[in-house]
C-alpha cells in the first residue's frame, strides 16, 4: 500500500528498522518496569478484585457466582495494600506510613485481624469476566511461585507481566502501521514510539484491560490482510478468528470491536459473492466465523447458565445498585449538551493517554496535562478525518479504508460507552453515578488503541505535511518528552513510598 504523498522512503535497511524497533521495546520494557514496581498496591482501579481472579485462576478454581475474595488473596491485601489511593491513614508517630511487614507483629495484629474479617466478607463482582486474561496471569503466578518467588515479590512479579504485553503491543503496532503505509517511516515508528512512552495506567496495574490492544491489535492487522486479499486463505481466516475471539474472552466491553469487526467481514463477503468468487473463499469464511463465533457462544452460553445472562453483566450490575432508566428518560442526558459531550469526551481521552489512578482521594494528574491530551487527540483526528474526505486523496485507496476501519473501531466504543451512560442510572454507586453520569475511562476504549494511535500519527503528519522529515520527528519527540516529563512530575511522590518494589 504505498503512499502517494510518502514523506520518508524506505532509505533505511532492515536490519537498522529491526534495531530501532528493538530498542523501542527495551525502553518500553523499562519504563513499564519501573513505574509498576513504583506504585504500591493495590490501586483504585479494582487491582484486588483483578488479582483475586488471577489468584483463583492460578487453583484452577472455576467461578460459578459473584463469590467472596479466597483468603489466599485477603492475605496479600491485608498484609501489602496501601491505604494511600483512597484514603490517609497514618500509623507512626511522625506521620509516615508504615508497611505492616516492617512492623513487629503485636502493634499490628489487631489491625490485620480487623481487616481481615472485613475483606472475607467481599465480594469478587468481576466473576463473570471473561477468563483469558486470568487465565495467563494465573499461569504467570504459578511460574513465579515455581520460580521461588513469594510474598511481596511475588506480588510484583504478577503486575510486571504486563512488560511482555506492552512489548508486543509495540511490535503489533510497528506491524500494523508497516503494512498500511510501507514508505512512510515517520508512522511506522511514529506508533510503537507513542506505545512505548504512554503514560496509561492501566500498563502499571493487575487487570485485564492491558491484553485487550494485544488481542484486537493482532485481530486489526489480520482483519485488514483478510479484507485486501482478493482471494484470503483458510489460515489466515483462523488466525482473525481466534484473535476476535481471545478479543472478546478478554473483556466483555469489547462487544463493540467484534461488532465492527463482523460488519467488515459481512462487506467483504458481500463483494466477494458480487463478484462470483464466494465460492472459492467459502471455506476462509467458514473458518473465520467457525473460529471466532464458537469460543464467543460457548462462553455467552456459560454466562447464561451459571450468571442468569448472555454477558453475565446483569449480576454486576445489580450488586452496584445500577437500574435501567425508562426509555423516556434517556433524553435528558446531559451528554445531549455541547458541555455535557464536552465532558465525556475530553473525559475518555485523557484518561486512555493517563489512565485513573487516585492518589489520597485525587485523581492523579494535572488538569492542564488531561486538556492538553484531550484537545490534541481531537484536533489530530479530524485532521485524519479532513484528508479522509480530501480529493484529491493523499492516500492510496487501501490506506483509506484501513484508516476508515480504524475510524469506526474508535467510534464504535466511545458510541457504546456513551450509550452505556445515557441507559443507566447510577443512583449512588461512586463511579459513575447521578453527580457524573459518564463512563469516563480510556482503558476500557484501550482495545481500539492502536487504530486510535493510527489515527493520531497520521493527523500528526498531515498537520506537518508542509515541513521536513526532521521536523516532524522534532515534534513527536517532543509530544514523548511531554508525556514523560509530565508523567514525572505526577508521579513523582510515588516513588519514595515505603509500600512499593523499591522499598521491600
Amino acid at each position: 500500500m504505498g503512499n502517494a504523498d510518502s514523506n520518508l522512503a524506505t532509505g533505511i535497511s532492515r536490519t537498522r528498522q529491526c534495531i530501532i524497533l528493538l530498542l523501542l521495546c527495551l525502553l518500553a520494557a523499562a519504563h513499564v518496569f519501573v513505574f509498576s514496581a513504583a506504585f504500591p498496591f493495590f490501586n483504585n482501579v479494582d487491582e484486588q478484585i483483578h488479582f483475586d481472579l488471577a489468584v483463583k485462576c492460578s487453583q484452577g478454581h472455576i467461578l460459578r457466582a459473584l463469590e467472596p475474595v479466597s483468603d489466599e488473596s485477603v492475605r496479600y491485601i491485608v498484609l501489602y495494600g496501601s491505604p494511600e489511593y483512597l484514603g490517609i491513614t497514618t500509623n507512626s508517630a511522625d506521620g509516615q506510613l508504615a508497611p505492616p511487614w516492617k512492623q513487629p507483629l503485636e502493634n499490628v495484629r489487631q489491625a490485620l485481624i480487623t481487616k481481615t474479617a472485613s475483606w472475607r466478607t467481599v465480594t469478587n463482582y468481576e466473576a463473570s469476566q471473561p477468563p483469558l486474561y486470568y487465565t495467563l496471569a494465573g499461569l504467570w503466578w504459578r511460574l513465579g511461585e515455581a520460580c521461588g518467588f513469594h510474598d511481596g515479590l511475588l506480588l510484583y512479579w504478577l503486575r510486571f507481566l504486563n512488560v511482555l504485553f506492552v512489548v508486543t503491543l509495540i511490535w503489533l503496532g510497528f506491524v500494523a502501521a508497516r503494512m498500511i503505509f510501507p514508505d512512510n517511516l515517520f508512522l511506522q515508528f511514529g506508533v510503537p514510539a507513542l506505545i512505548a512512552f504512554m503514560p496509561q495506567t492501566a500498563f502499571y496495574s493487575i487487570q485485564n484491560d492491558v491484553l485487550s490492544p494485544v488481542c484486537f491489535g493482532a485481530a486489526f492487522i489480520l482483519l485488514l490482510r483478510w479484507l485486501q486479499s482478493g482471494r484470503p486463505g483458510v489460515r489466515l481466516g483462523m488466525f482473525a478468528g481466534l484473535a476476535l475471539a481471545a478479543t472478546f474472552l478478554t473483556k466483555i466491553s469489547n462487544l463493540p470491536l467484534l461488532a465492527v469487526a463482523a460488519l467488515a467481514v459481512l462487506l467483504k463477503t458481500w463483494q466477494l459473492f458480487r463478484n462470483e468468487d464466494l465460492r472459492v473463499v467459502r471455506p476462509t469464511v467458514l473458518s473465520l466465523a467457525a473460529c471466532a463465533g464458537l469460543p464467543v457462544v460457548l462462553w455467552l452460553a456459560w454466562c447464561k447458565f451459571i450468571f442468569g445472562d448472555f454477558t453475565g453483566s446483569e449480576a454486576k450490575i445489580k450488586f452496584l445498585g445500577w437500574t435501567h432508566k425508562p426509555l423516556a428518560a434517556w433524553w435528558h442526558h446531559p451528554i445531549f449538551t455541547f458541555h455535557g459531550f464536552w465532558v465525556f469526551l475530553s473525559g475518555n481521552l485523557a484518561t486512555l493517554w493517563q489512565g485513573e489512578f487516585m492518589w489520597h482521594r485525587k485523581p492523579l494528574g494535572i488538569h492542564g496535562v488531561d486538556s492538553f491530551y484531550a484537545v490534541m487527540s481531537v484536533g489530530l483526528l479530524a485532521m485524519t478525518l479532513v484528508a479522509l474526505f480530501q480529493r484529491p486523496a493523499p492516500t492510496t485507496t487501501p490506506q483509506s479504508q484501513a484508516l476508515w476501519f480504524a475510524v469506526v473501531c474508535c467510534a464504535a466504543v466511545l458510541a457504546f460507552f456513551g450509550f452505556l451512560s445515557i441507559i443507566y442510572d447510577f443512583h449512588d454507586c461512586f463511579y459513575p453515578s447521578r453527580e457524573h453520569p459518564y463512563f469516563t475511562s480510556g482503558r476500557l476504549l484501550l482495545g481500539a488503541l492502536i487504530p486510535f494511535l493510527l489515527l493520531f500519527v497520521f493527523g500528526l503528519d498531515r498537520t506537518l505535511s508542509r515541513f521536513s522529515n526532521q521536523a516532524k520527528f522534532f515534534m513527536l519527540t517532543g509530544i514523548i518528552l511531554f508525556m514523560l516529563a509530565s508523567e514525572i512530575s505526577i508521579d513523582w511522590p510515588i516513588f519514595p513510598d515505603p509500600y512499593n518494589w523499591f522499598h521491600m
